[in-house]
């Protein structure tokens, strides 16, 4: 590869500006967990679909490989350079704008770059619903959700990222564009090339727009915190919500003891209006009808879980602030986990039914192999996606414990998804995190046709290698 003939071509097609070396590049070369330092040869900042294909023919032309990165909020090293100083390292940031809204289409057309939480406030602006949401909303990226196939804390009703796109615009490796951005709810002519890019990591395109589903907004939203005595009981919570409140019910999530404990100690600004216990169950409902029929059906719900003694104790949002608070304390575990310290990280799925035996046995199997281990288990119950994380025992440095027993507790913990019929990345997607574990677990034909699909479509190998794959 001839870097300065790359680098001279690469600024011509971006602007010398755009092209950022050196200790410029450092805010793009490390990930959100800071696990995975890179050394990018340089990091090109294109303001236009025409400007990525430029650049992608560029580094077609040079043999030279890209690394795509949208708000660098992931947290399986997918989104970072190697250590090579080869990679070139393509942000995608000024890709930013919401193009269109169509409101009796119910679609929006955004650019890659564009923050999910602008794209929730344009929306909202029109009193439309983009209902994707997560904790990092105020910073990830429409590319970056959809490369991962993002699922956040409302798939329960309206489902993963790739539920809520439409259509794309995609940067092929060999610079070409292929305009894919159709508002269409029914297309069968041919292959479904938009599935093929969602979740691909940018391994096989370049996605540069996308076109989104919206939703009217609801007329009403309750939202509950409810203490349970245990998963069993939640896992019933959700039955008997999902009777009552049907589609309505857009939001089921669940949170250990632990998990809240770590929100106690490290952020003591936050209230929590319940009791610790065991279990506590975050949900929420959606109406279209009245406030007056969503509080009578979220009463009628929570009066009959506490009669079968399926809760112990629970309380309601008085306010949309306090709503927000309530989805705070939720969304703030991540945060208040880190500042404990490193941990072992697992984005998993199960069938709900089968999640209580999972973390009864699974915790049970760490705890007899890592005396004092910590569990931090919280996430998505329903819809079955559990981040079943590792904090080190009290007074082990966890950085030491990360190193020396990752391996072994990935074993356990994979092992038992794997006996429970589940999935070792529910949305967080594969990265480099787990690329030995997708090639050691996954059935082969799936991995035979997944390196033909990568071959077909990236002969080079020249988008995001060694990810995935």
């Amino acid at each position: 590869m001839n870097a300065a003939a790359l680098l001279t071509e690469l600024r011509a097609a971006v602007g010398e500006a755009q092209v950022l070396q050196g200790e410029a590049c450092a805010p793009f070369e490390l990930d959100w967990r800071k696990r995975w330092p890179g050394k990018a040869l340089a990091v090109v900042r294109p303001g236009s679909t025409e400007e990525v294909a430029a650049a992608v023919r560029a580094c077609a032309t040079h043999g030279a490989s890209l690394v795509p990165q949208g708000g660098n909020t992931g947290l399986v090293g997918g989104g970072v350079p190697d250590a090579s100083g080869q990679q070139v390292l393509l942000s995608l940031q000024r890709l930013n704008r919401v193009r269109e809204i169509d409101n009796a289409n119910l679609t929006l057309t955004a650019e890659a770059g564009c923050i999910l939480q602008t794209i929730q406030d344009a929306a909202e602006a029109q009193g439309l619903l983009f209902p994707l949401s997560l904790a990092a909303e105020g910073s990830c990226t429409i590319g970056g959700n959809l490369s991962t196939n993002a699922g956040g804390t409302q798939v329960l009703r309206y489902g993963n990222a790739r539920e809520l796109c439409l259509g794309l615009e995609v940067v092929t490796a060999t610079g070409e564009v292929w305009q894919g951005l159709s508002g269409l709810r029914k297309d069968n002519t041919g292959y479904d090339l938009r599935d093929l890019f969602i979740g691909s990591e940018g391994t096989l395109g370049i996605i540069t727009a996308a076109t989104l589903k919206l939703h009217p907004q609801p007329l009403a939203q309750m939202t509950a915190l409810a203490a349970c005595p245990t998963l069993e009981a939640a896992v019933s919570l959700l039955s008997l919500a999902r009777a009552r409140a049907g589609s309505g019910l857009t939001g089921f999530e669940v949170m250990n003891a632990f998990s809240l404990a770590l929100v106690r100690k490290h952020l003591p600004q936050l209230r929590q209006p319940l009791a610790e216990s065991p279990w506590t169950v975050l949900l929420e409902i959606s109406d279209s009808e009245s406030v007056a029929h969503a509080r009578s059906l979220f009463e009628g719900l929570l009066e009959a879980a506490l009669d079968a003694g399926t809760i112990t104790d629970a309380a309601v949002a008085e306010s949309q602030a306090q709503s927000k608070t309530f989805w705070h304390l939720r969304e703030s575990i991540p945060l208040a986990q880190s500042e404990e310290g490193l941990n072992i990280k697992h984005d998993i799925a199960l069938p709900v039914s089968a999640i209580p035996a999972f973390v009864a046995q699974t915790d049970a199997a760490l705890a007899r192999q890592f005396p004092g281990v910590r569990m931090v288990d919280f996430g998505h119950l329903g819809d079955g996606n559990l981040h079943y994380n590792v904090q080190a025992p009290e007074g082990v440095a966890p950085g030491e414990f990360l190193k020396a027993n990752e391996a072994a507790v990935n074993a356990i913990v994979y092992d038992q998804v794997g006996r429970f019929g589940g999935s070792i990345s529910a949305e967080h997607g594969i990265g480099q995190l787990k690329r030995e574990e997708l090639a050691a677990r996954k059935d082969p034909v799936a991995l035979h046709l997944m390196r033909q699909v990568k071959k077909a479509l990236d002969p080079q190998g020249l988008f995001n290698p060694n990810r995935v794959l």
